[in-house]
């Protein structure tokens, strides 16, 4: 360590011009880094490096920097969004790391998930799986009609719970199987557990367990991984409820799923 307290780290960086070539890892020095850093900026001054001697610069993804947008999406040391649980990449301080560390940086590994550059992935598939059923299209009235629903607290605070996830795919990362039923079990109890989202729920739930499927994501290995791993934490509650309601859809005839819709 410099005696400005700054750190220098050996990085291990995996680099691919798209998903159709083959990728390699590259070895960079980042130096003089304050612990203080988020994990981004170092990724921005070593990119400065990087330029400067007029070379392609790592692509990596992100937005708000906020750990809000869940663009942040990088595997760090064997670990989605690195060592610490509940944050994302963007949120991850050079502090975590110790001085002269290696650091190995990789994108997300899912057939689902192609690398468009370097750590940059095409994560469009969790967007179809959203827009194949995760909203509501029936009248609910306006605000103040949707103010004077009474909900149950305990439900109130789940279905809020559901719709912190951010869509970074961190449970897609972890998962041994790339499977993405966190992602789509929380996006689909956020609005099954509301009175608004009860006429379109068996729907709901068989379209868009068909879009991941065709998405080409895998089934869940139950170990828990992707929980652990996401830095909302999202609870595995929501896949065995999207679980029942899915087999449960499958009990009724396909007129009896229009009479639920329309409130029978």
């Amino acid at each position: 360590m410099s005696a400005n307290g700054n750190m220098n780290l050996t990085l291990k960086v995996w680099r691919q011009k798209n998903s159709q070539t083959d990728g390699k890892f590259e070895t960079y020095k980042a130096e003089n880094i304050s612990p203080d850093m988020s994990f981004l900026e170092m990724l921005d001054v070593v990119n400065e490096s990087i330029i400067h001697e007029k070379q392609d610069p790592i692509n990596f993804d992100h937005d708000c920097r906020e750990g809000i947008c869940g663009m942040c999406s990088l595997y760090i040391n064997g670990r989605p969004h690195g060592p610490k649980q509940a944050i994302t990449t963007c949120q991850l301080h050079m502090r975590s790391f110790q001085d002269g560390e290696t650091v190995t940086i990789e994108p997300w590994r899912a057939a689902a998930f192609p690398v468009i550059k370097d750590l940059a992935v095409d994560r469009s598939a969790f967007d179809r799986i959203q827009q194949a059923g995760g909203y509501v299209s029936v009248n609910t009235g306006g605000v103040p009609d949707a103010n004077e629903i009474p909900i149950p607290k305990v439900i109130a605070d789940e279905a809020f719970n559901s719709a912190t996830c951010i869509g970074c795919g961190a449970c897609v990362a972890a998962c041994k199987n790339a499977s993405a039923m966190l992602f789509t079990s929380a996006k689909i109890t956020q609005l099954g557990l509301l009175p608004q989202g009860q006429p379109e729920r068996y729907r709901r739930v068989q379209s868009m367990v068909a879009q991941m499927d065709e998405e080409g994501f895998g089934s869940c290995t139950n170990t828990g991984a992707c929980e652990a791993e996401c830095p909302k934490e999202i609870k595995l509650t929501n896949i065995a409820r999207m679980n029942f309601d899915f087999f449960s859809a499958k009990l009724f005839r396909e007129e009896e799923i229009g009479e639920v819709s329309h409130g029978g």
